[in-house]
């Protein structure tokens, strides 16, 4: 059973998925016992082959694919990716990361860390901030003021939401409430269920091929609802702390 599940949502990734799964080979093989799950998210450039191909010969690689009801390939967007991974995963610790490349897997060892260090059971995330980003100025622009608004609102103490590098704890997760986009808010639900948040800074770089799936309007269009149903959760938070017993009577 491996201790660590690497999650990586992916669509139309071809031509950087074999790259970015051999550096995670070669960053965490050393470290622990883990497997990869790549979620297709809908894709139709090859991607599953590729990673057919590579399962033969690498037996720690899975995947998974999002179709509808009628068996076609179907997007439900990097959430969805991500909460597919996690219910699919034998791990207890989950560390994802994002199918453009643009998430240095080198990284991958430090965000794993505060989780299994000694007395670390109270910290349930462990969440990449970014540093030195590399994307177009509108979209790290767009990204500033998007992160300022929710910090100002949730006050989760967390600059960067959107690092698709974090790390955590599958049945924490899972307890989770689930909703789209989730995925950006992750620090402000795990601190609602009481759980303590770790920060990392991470490197990032270009990305490789390919093109991104989503756009700055259409982030702050959803971004908008979103934030309001996450503060209106946060308004209802859970009583119990994690690791408290519920006595019954």
């Amino acid at each position: 059973m491996p201790e660590i599940s690497i999650v990586i949502p992916a669509k139309n990734e071809a031509p950087n998925i074999a790259g970015l799964l051999d550096e995670i080979d070669t960053a965490c093989a050393p470290v622990c016992d883990y497997e990869v799950i790549v979620v297709d998210d809908g894709s139709d450039d090859g991607m599953d082959q590729i990673l057919r191909e590579r399962m033969k010969t690498h037996p720690n690689l899975r995947l998974l694919q999002h179709k509808n009801a009628a068996g076609q390939r179907a997007s439900g967007g990097q959430s969805a990716g991500v909460h597919s991974g996690v219910r699919a995963a034998k791990g207890s610790i989950i560390c994802t990361l994002d199918g453009d490349g643009q998430n240095p897997p080198s990284e991958l060892p430090a965000l794993m860390a505060p989780l299994r260090a000694a007395n670390s059971e109270k910290i349930g995330l462990v969440a990449g901030q970014r540093v030195g980003r590399q994307d177009t100025m509108s979209k790290k622009l767009a990204s500033k003021a998007a992160n300022k608004i929710r910090g100002a609102i949730l006050k989760d103490g967390t600059r960067d939401t959107g690092c698709g590098l974090k790390a955590f704890r599958r049945e924490a997760f899972l307890a989770l409430p689930y909703f789209d986009h989730m995925h950006r808010y992750l620090p402000a639900l795990f601190s609602r269920d009481g759980w303590q948040v770790a920060h990392v800074d991470v490197a990032h770089r270009s990305r490789g091929g390919g093109s991104s799936n989503y756009n700055n309007l259409q982030r702050g269009l959803v971004g908008i609802v979103d934030l309001m149903g996450v503060a209106w959760l946060l308004r209802r938070r859970k009583k119990a702390q994690p690791g408290e017993v519920m006595r019954e009577e």
